[in-house]
């Protein structure tokens, strides 16, 4: 079909809007990274745009081989995967049984779940829930609060509604359990959907930061995000007590080397996830 005059020219003021956006994304972490690799003079002078100057790795040396940092990404590594897991586990049951009508309260208890979307109880209420329940300096307060998550118990509500019927009525005349009919037969025609939602608690636990702040103080819980939070801060100090490494890096390509640190594992899992990303949010925001 042959476009229109005014169509081409749309298309053409799309696609130059969409590229400055997309350079207003991208550019921000080009300099980042290019700070991380450069050598300190050029750093220090404001020498650094968008190309490294000077190409050194020892920001990155400086980073890594901090004992904080691995205990703090190693942490972060563990809550993302622990979490992401339980948090689709209990979406994929919670789901599964707000489908079911004819079960009794149901319908008052999916209304519950969604005012907790324009309500809550609010800091403090959280935080003497959390005490009471000891979970205060637990490892656990960083992974179940984050695995219920209304709007993704939707999205997969609708998404196992889009499933024929028959499909689960087939099952049960043959003698399946609910159990088994979830996760033999909805689960498995669900990938899409499931892989949407566990990229949305994936960066959800991954860029956890006011969690591991209000209801944590050991060291030994101290988050990704949280430690990235302290360098930002507190950068001077650490290369202060590093006298080795104080004449190697310049304190912002640590910074920059840090951020970088704390991305690319998220940067790395996205492409592999992303097949199913614009899928799984179509079928699942689809109710016919």
């Amino acid at each position: 079909m042959k476009r229109t005059r005014g169509e081409k020219i749309f298309n053409v003021f799309n696609l130059f809007i969409l590229t400055l956006i997309g350079l207003a994304c991208l550019l921000p972490f080009i300099h980042i990274v290019a700070k991380s690799l450069s050598h300190e003079l050029y750093v220090l002078a404001k020498e650094v745009l968008f190309i490294p100057k000077g190409l050194t790795f020892n920001a990155y040396n400086f980073v890594i081989l901090n004992q904080q940092f691995q205990r703090s990404f190693s942490l972060t590594v563990f809550i993302t995967i622990a979490g992401t897991l339980v948090a689709l586990l209990v979406t994929t049951t919670t789901a599964y049984v707000f489908t079911k009508q004819h079960v009794p309260g149901v319908k008052f208890i999916c209304i519950l779940y969604i005012i907790t979307m324009f309500f809550g109880g609010g800091i403090i209420a959280t935080y003497i829930l959390y005490k009471q329940m000891n979970l205060i300096d637990n490892i656990l307060v960083l992974i179940l609060p984050a695995s219920i998550n209304t709007y993704n118990i939707v999205l997969m509500r609708n998404f196992f509604e889009s499933i024929p019927p028959s499909l689960e009525e087939s099952a049960r005349i043959d003698g399946a359990s609910n159990i088994r009919i979830l996760f033999q037969i909805i689960l498995p025609l669900s990938k899409p959907a499931l892989a949407t939602i566990g990229l949305f608690f994936m960066v959800t636990y991954w860029n956890s930061f006011f969690g591991a702040l209000m209801y944590t103080t050991k060291r030994t819980l101290m988050t990704m995000q949280l430690y990235l939070r302290n360098i930002l801060v507190s950068i001077d100090n650490l290369l202060e007590q590093n006298a080795e490494m104080l004449d190697a890096v310049a304190t912002e390509s640590v910074r920059a080397a840090t951020i970088v640190a704390a991305m690319l594992p998220i940067i790395c899992a996205y492409p592999f996830l992303q097949k199913y990303f614009v899928k799984g949010i179509m079928i699942g925001a689809i109710k016919e």
